[in-house]
């Protein structure tokens, strides 16, 4: 069942692990980024190294979980190569006991997820389940690599609204079977793609998705509290990927749209995995519970939670200071000054204003 969009299983770990292992353009991309020198001499050598040390780390996976063990130690260097810090908070709150769904604000294509499972891992609590579009997996080797680290897919590349529909329903009831009956956990974003301009609002559409496997008679929060839905912030100091994302808004609202290179989301998911974060930290809101009218009002309650949990840095304050041509913080106007090295005015306004953005909304709370 749901064969077209689950994660792999266990018995599928072995096989798709090995696959992944003489997958070229992985071996392609990782000597790339971990030994440049050498690959810029030597790239097939480089990849054949990257090969053996592979099938070397591999050789004793036979899980899904023990690949994700594998997964945590590496995740673990990154972090604290990548950042300042890493913090989390609120898991205690929580009866981790029942399966939940997370929905979170979304900022990176895979660390948004990543450092979800990190916090959970940490304290010992199963990891989760992601919410992945179709278009982030035009590569096979990009799709096993994700499913077999517990992603879903979720389709987006629909022809007609009944095909929308269908896939909808599908993702719903896979949802809805995935927590009830395999007490999994999931996490899946407030809206389709990044918040590039750090405006974090839900998509009430998400919610409404959510609801369609609601059976008629049964009452909205009934159904909100089966799937324990928390509210999840998450809050980087720095965007790695804050000078394309200030590219990409100038580019819109100068010519109304913008064309995506062929490879730009995979260097979007290394920029934002390599790139340096500054202080991340995450804080788990409060499941919901009590009556809702309708998807609309549930999604403002997720929206209420996650700009009243996310966490402000000198770099939001400092942006929303100097937008507003008020006093600001100096030494962190200097960072951000930095990070704006080489782009146009329009450019460094977008890139200010997603770190101003932040400020903006909680101020309204």
């Amino acid at each position: 069942m749901f064969d077209d969009i689950r994660p792999f299983r266990d018995n599928e770990a072995p096989s798709i692990a090995k696959k992944l292992v003489n997958e070229q353009a992985l071996q392609h991309s990782i000597a790339c980024y971990v030994m440049p020198s050498l690959f810029k001499v030597a790239p097939s050598f480089s990849q054949w190294l990257v090969k053996c040390y592979l099938a070397w780390r591999i050789k004793p996976i036979n899980s899904v979980k023990e690949f994700q063990t594998e997964v945590a130690k590496y995740l673990h260097r990154l972090i604290k190569k990548s950042t300042d810090g890493f913090t989390f908070n609120g898991l205690n709150n929580l009866d981790m006991t029942k399966p939940t769904l997370f929905i979170s604000n979304h900022r990176d294509i895979a660390l948004d997820p990543a450092l979800m499972n990190l916090a959970l891992y940490k304290n010992g609590i199963e990891t989760v389940e992601v919410a992945i579009g179709d278009n982030l997996l035009s590569k096979p080797w990009v799709s096993d690599l994700m499913r077999l680290n517990k992603s879903f897919i979720v389709k987006r590349g629909a022809k007609s609204k009944r095909e929308m529909l269908t896939n909808s329903k599908n993702l719903s009831a896979y949802i809805h079977h995935t927590i009830t009956d395999n007490e999994q956990n999931i996490w899946i974003a407030q809206r389709e793609g990044r918040a590039k301009d750090g405006l974090d609002k839900t998509n009430a559409a998400l919610i409404s998705m959510l609801l369609l496997n609601k059976p008629k008679e049964q009452a909205i929060e009934q159904y909100i509290e089966q799937l324990n839905i928390v509210p999840v912030s998450i809050s980087y100091e720095f965007d790695p990927c804050d000078n394309n994302k200030a590219i990409e808004l100038a580019t819109i609202e100068e010519t109304g749209e913008y064309q995506k290179s062929a490879d730009e989301d995979l260097n979007s998911i290394t920029q934002g995995l390599l790139g340096y974060k500054g202080r991340v930290h995450i804080e788990f809101g409060q499941a919901l519970t009590g009556y809702f009218e309708n998807s609309k009002a549930i999604a403002a309650e997720i929206d209420r939670q996650i700009i009243q949990n996310y966490r402000l840095y000198n770099s939001n304050l400092a942006a929303k200071d100097k937008l507003q041509n008020a006093p600001h913080d100096n030494n962190a106007l200097e960072s951000l000054t930095q990070r704006m090295h080489g782009l146009t005015e329009a450019q460094q306004r977008w890139l200010l204003t997603m770190y101003a953005n932040p400020v903006l909304a909680k101020e309204k709370y």
